[in-house]
């Protein structure tokens, strides 16, 4: 399974990482959308929001919003639901 070209995963490195891969991605798409779940969706915001708030005079806009929830097996075989964001941002 590949990953599409226009979908930014949001992890634990340090939130200028994505706003760059972000800004790169926007740079060869005309849209993106930030993905992320868990503790991440805090990062995921606050990248958004950079995109959005700092570079908003290139004409950047807010997207669809998606919130949900995903059902994940932890290690021990016991499932949990973790909830999930995907945030649309376009030229």
């Amino acid at each position: 399974m590949s990953k599409p070209s226009n979908v930014i995963y949001i992890g634990k490195k340090p939130l200028m990482v994505y706003v760059t891969a972000s800004i790169v991605q926007l740079a060869n798409e005309p849209s993106i959308i930030i993905k992320a779940r868990g503790l991440s969706i805090t990062r995921a915001v606050d990248v958004s929001q950079i995109i959005l708030k700092r570079m908003g005079n290139i004409g950047y806009t807010l997207g669809d919003v998606s919130i949900g929830s995903e059902i994940v097996q932890s290690e021990d075989g016991r499932s949990r639901n973790v909830s999930t964001i995907e945030i649309g941002v376009k030229k």
